[in-house]
């Protein structure tokens, strides 16, 4: 059975990523001419990351609305919704018309879907990663549930391969005029796939148990969201300032390097996708690893190894972007995703385990997704202003640095909750 759940959550979580991640990439390379044509690159690339910021702004609420009817409802049945949402939000992108042909109200499509988009994912982590946890073996818990955290990279992955390979057997005039279009179509055959699998799983035993306690309860209870915030707001801050240093570094490897690459590098886009495509094949394999070594030697460790790493790396990793080899671009950006997973690969089970069974997707989603509004959501944006403000990289990595900062700081402050009994936390009423 949790090798079934793991699957369904992995294809799900997949899918939901390669639309949020095409939209990023899109955004780097052909949205800042199609949908905000300057006379400025970097200008229309601000533009075009501006909407794309957007989508972060979304999440939350879609934390909390998913949240609240997750964990009265049950987790399946919201992670279905979440699904046709961001499919059909995808699918719609690849045929809106460009500025060219019905002016502002281009960019005013593309941020409203966008809008859905944010919405859908907010919803869609903390039920994928609760479902695993919920069902798996308290021991083998961060393995297992650091598998929907690989559907990162995999869409990633997706995202990146399907345009690494347009960008490569078309011209750039064909691929402005209509290729890109591609990848957006194609979501509406992942949705499809994810569905199927994703309404064969069973609900989750401890949402179930939860749920048979409280209706026997004589007096109802409160909303998920007001319990979280009266008896759990300490956990949601920690959660949040565990995101800043994984969610910053991940936006700028895997977004902001396409627009360092051609418009600071001035070298072909393929490098950069190139690079974000290995890279995120090793990213896929070694998230699991990480979670596995949480179950060993804690959520904090490995989670600090990841932190304290990025801290250091970053620095490399612009220095050998600025080398302007293709290889060791490449190696940089597979350091800095690999070190990314020591905090991405715990973080599943880390999250699940601070909270109890009635405000867990309420809480786990709100702490990811808050945090994704003052960190991914900004990352790419920052970083092309840093750049277009200072022409150097510099200043990019020191804002880095400082949400590793953040981040192990929020690490030091939480408790250790490797191997926590989830049932056991509901009994006792924490």
């Amino acid at each position: 059975m949790i090798k079934k759940v793991v699957g369904a959550s992995l294809i799900g979580t997949t899918v939901e990523w390669y639309d949020f991640f095409l939209y990023g990439s899109a955004a780097a390379l052909v949205f800042n001419k199609l949908f905000f044509p300057t006379a400025d690159p970097l200008t229309g690339t601000l533009l075009a990351f501006t909407t794309y910021a957007i989508g972060f702004l979304a999440r939350p609420l879609g934390g909390l609305v998913f949240g609240h009817y997750g964990d009265r409802l049950g987790r399946k049945k919201l992670l279905v919704l979440s699904l046709l949402l961001m499919g059909g939000a995808t699918m719609l992108m690849g045929v809106l018309p460009t500025y060219a042909s019905v002016g502002v109200l281009a960019p005013l499509l593309l941020t409203l879907l966008r809008l859905v988009q944010g919405f859908a994912l907010g919803g869609e982590w903390g039920g994928a990663v609760l479902i695993v946890s919920e069902h798996g073996d308290p021991k083998r818990r961060g393995f297992w549930a650091s598998w929907p955290q690989a559907g990162v990279p995999c869409g990633n992955l997706l995202a990146t391969g399907v345009l690494a390979v347009l960008a490569a057997v078309q011209s750039d005039a064909d691929f402005l005029a209509w290729g890109w279009r591609i990848p957006f179509l194609l979501s509406g055959v992942l949705v499809v796939i994810g569905l199927w699998i994703r309404l064969t799983v069973s609900e989750s035993p401890v949402f179930l148990a939860a749920q048979e306690k409280r209706a026997k309860e004589p007096v109802q209870e409160k909303a998920p969201a007001l319990e979280l915030l009266k008896h759990n707001w300490r956990e949601v801050l920690i959660a949040m300032g565990a995101r800043f240093a994984e969610n910053v570094s991940y936006y700028v490897i895997t977004a902001f390097i396409l627009v360092y690459v051609v418009t600071g590098l001035g070298l072909s886009k393929s490098v950069g996708l190139n690079a974000v495509l290995i890279a995120s094949a090793v990213h896929l394999i070694t998230i699991p690893i990480w979670g596995h070594l949480s179950d060993r030697f804690g959520r904090k460790t490995i989670y600090l190894v990841g932190a304290v790493g990025m801290a250091g790396w970053i620095f490399a990793f612009f220095a050998m972007l600025d080398t302007k080899d293709p290889v060791l671009i490449t190696l940089a950006t597979t350091v800095g995703l690999v070190l990314h997973g020591a905090m991405y690969g715990p973080q599943a089970a880390f999250f699940s385990e601070l909270f109890g069974t009635r405000v867990r997707y309420s809480g786990a989603s709100v702490g990811y997704q808050l945090a994704s509004i003052a960190a991914g959501a900004l990352a790419p944006l920052i970083a092309t202003a840093l750049l277009q403000a200072y022409g150097s990289s510099f200043p990019i990595a020191i804002y880095v640095l400082i949400t590793c900062v953040i981040t192990v700081v929020a690490i030091l402050l939480a408790r250790e909750t490797r191997g926590a009994d989830l049932e056991e936390r509901d009994r006792v009423g924490v």
